[in-house]
């Protein structure tokens, strides 16, 4: 498994990079910053007087789960993260008319004994493309503090070009949104969701953990067996994840091998256009579908419906909706300097990444 530090390539030959196995490093961009200060300013206002990484201190974790149901909901569907992340796909060169963003995801990593399940659900080592992802789908993943290898994200190379038998063949995307997602707050003690598991035992190590700086990305395929690194600190880690397809390979279906997904439904109707926020085209989402969506509810779409998603999305168009991202963008020394003096992404790059590897 190639790791490379990319700052020069075009979104093409990105692609086809992570589709090979590869992992991206990207550093911090003015754009990436500007999500990580407005998804900060909302987690610090949620858990005031506590700061977020060591709120868990002083809360139940009943007192914890209700704060997180309201405020992963309000991150994820507030009219100005959806433009956020389509400034920060375009500042990283991606084409805002053949780029497809879903919505991107707010997560949090407890240490071990506090929470990890349900709406903190730790992850088991799985690909994204038992849960049917497609092929050609990228994962973006980026730490909105400052964290440790211990508290990040595991990559397991050795598996990267080897099948595994798993349960990907009893999980149904359309009815994982119609019951797993809607009920993740539920599920505190333990998780009975319905989930794709390995069917054999796992070679844990090696693993290869990366850390990178607030705003930097890493971003690799969905085609990854990866999972989250059991928090072993007493510090909570936050992050951003988010997927993105480009139409041309969508309608190529061209992508990593996923050799071993045997998922059912799609995706795909997630995802919509950079540029205009259009859903996927119908032909398009045709390729993938297999007729279930019968089984369950095609797209997610918690609250109102996803009536309300779309039309908070064009609200996000207009230009009142864009003035009001002024107060969000915040200049590099105050998102991205710790240690007193601001630093260029590049800078930050060569400090503050750093590859743990684990034999």
């Amino acid at each position: 498994m190639d790791i490379s530090f990319a700052l020069d390539m075009t979104d093409e030959e990105r692609r086809t990079r992570v589709y090979r196995g590869e992992i991206i490093v990207l550093p911090p961009t003015p754009t990436s910053l500007a999500l990580v200060h407005f998804a900060r300013r909302m987690i610090e206002d949620a858990f005031v007087p506590h700061p977020p990484g060591t709120a868990h201190q002083h809360l139940a974790v009943t007192e914890t789960v209700p704060i997180l149901a309201r405020l992963k909901p309000q991150f994820i569907h507030d009219p100005r993260t959806r433009l956020l992340l389509r400034d920060l796909l375009l500042d990283y060169g991606c084409d805002a008319h053949s780029t497809y963003q879903d919505v991107p995801r707010l997560r949090v990593a407890y240490p071990a004994t506090y929470l990890k399940t349900g709406i903190a659900y730790a992850h088991h080592p799985h690909r994204d493309t038992w849960y049917s992802a497609p092929r050609c789908q990228l994962n973006w993943w980026m730490p909105l503090y400052d964290f440790e290898a211990d508290q990040g994200m595991a990559f397991h190379p050795a598996y990267w070009d080897r099948p595994i038998a798993n349960g990907s063949s009893d999980f149904n995307y359309y009815r994982w949104n119609a019951v797993g997602r809607q009920n993740a707050a539920n599920h505190i003690k333990g998780d009975t969701r319905v989930q794709p598991h390995a069917g054999e035992p796992i070679e844990i190590e090696p693993a290869v953990r990366l850390v990178v700086p607030p705003g930097g990305i890493l971003l690799f395929s969905a085609d990854h067996l990866h999972s989250t690194v059991e928090n072993a600190t007493a510090r909570a880690r936050w992050s951003i994840d988010f997927r993105t397809v480009d139409l041309g390979d969508v309608l190529a279906q061209r992508g990593a091998p996923a050799r071993d997904a045997a998922s059912t439904g799609t995706s795909l109707r997630d995802f919509k256009r950079s540029d205009d926020f259009e859903p996927m085209p119908a032909e398009a989402v045709a390729l993938y579908d297999d007729g279930s969506s019968s089984e369950g509810v095609a797209v997610f779409a918690p609250g109102q419906g996803e009536v309300a998603e779309q039309q908070a999305a064009k609200r996000a168009l207009s230009p009142v909706a864009t003035a009001a991202l002024a107060d969000c963008r915040p200049t590099l020394p105050s998102a991205a300097a710790s240690d007193g003096h601001a630093k260029s992404p590049a800078e930050q790059l060569r400090t503050d990444s750093r590859v743990v590897a684990e034999d």
